[in-house]
């Protein structure tokens, strides 16, 4: 399973009832939360669990100190409310990656869906929706940036109201061929045509590493429009541990230091058979 194709069906999706056990580190254990350092906000993306249970992902993310499950549907989100989680970001469509706010003749589903969900997300505390910019097919970047800025500019008078912030996301080209978000400053020149504070990347490490490298410098540069983070191994998108090329230690001290206050939501695919230790050796490499 991967997130690009189950975000078409997110919002239909029944959650797996997988019966995977937590393993010796959480089982049976009534000690709370893991403590934590406080200058990181926690998350993990779903998808990277889609074989365990929402419900018991959600106790064991509880127990680590890990504050929200993300990129869910509606129908989810009250299961991690109920957990004491919270759902940092959402999806608001179901419709997924290549189609996204940079043609024109999208518009129409996906302001109607963003405007349909806002208001319920501000409701379920959740705070971002996520979005996509969509593939080029022959379209060049500027001709894709004001489209998406025409449609982006539509959403704000919701989101601001609500305090909702739509989030669209930075991938690396080639993983996500020909997808068009897929460089910090066109992704920052967007946020200033939109103009409104409700509307911020989501700058996934992975995928940047992959498309222009110098993470730390572009994190600090660009700190003012990015609205959430997502991890991930380079190369393999596994472990963020020393298996792979990056820093994470570094990369967060960098962003603590910019006065970052959104969420960091772990995204690497864990490659071990206990998902969930691994889950927190990545938390705790984090933890700065």
């Amino acid at each position: 399973m991967t997130r690009r194709n189950m975000i078409g069906s997110i919002a239909g999706a029944a959650v797996v009832a997988a019966g995977t056990p937590f393993g010796s580190a959480f089982a049976g254990t009534n000690q709370g939360s893991q403590k934590l350092k406080g200058n990181i906000r926690h998350s993990v993306s779903q998808w990277c669990y889609g074989d365990i249970a929402l419900e018991e992902l959600a106790s064991a993310c509880k127990e680590m100190g890990i504050e929200s499950i993300e990129l869910l549907g509606e129908k989810d989100w009250p299961t991690v409310a109920k957990a004491g989680l919270k759902c940092a970001v959402g999806y608001a469509t179901d419709w997924g990656i290549p189609k996204g706010f940079n043609r024109i003749g999208n518009h129409e589903k996906l302001i109607t869906d963003f405007e349909a969900m806002i208001p319920k997300a501000a409701a379920a505390g959740v705070p971002n929706l996520i979005c996509f910019s969509g593939n080029r097919e022959g379209q060049n970047d500027y001709e894709g940036l004001i489209n998406c800025a025409k449609g982006l500019r539509k959403l704000m008078p919701s989101a601001e109201k609500y305090g909702v912030t739509i989030l669209m996301e930075l991938l690396n080209s080639y993983g996500h061929k020909d997808y068009q978000c897929d460089k910090t400053p066109w992704g920052a020149a967007l946020c200033e045509m939109v103009g409104s504070e409700r509307f911020k990347l989501l700058y996934d490490i992975y995928h940047m590493q992959i498309m222009e490298g110098n993470v730390i410098d572009y994190i600090t540069k660009y700190s003012h429009y990015i609205g959430h983070i997502h991890t991930g191994g380079v190369p393999g998108r596994n472990e963020i541990d020393e298996t792979q090329e990056l820093n994470y230690p570094a990369i967060m001290k960098a962003l603590v230091k910019t006065g970052y206050k959104g969420f960091v939501g772990q995204e690497f695919v864990p490659s071990g058979k206990d998902k969930l230790a691994s889950l927190q050796k990545c938390i705790l490499i984090c933890d700065v």
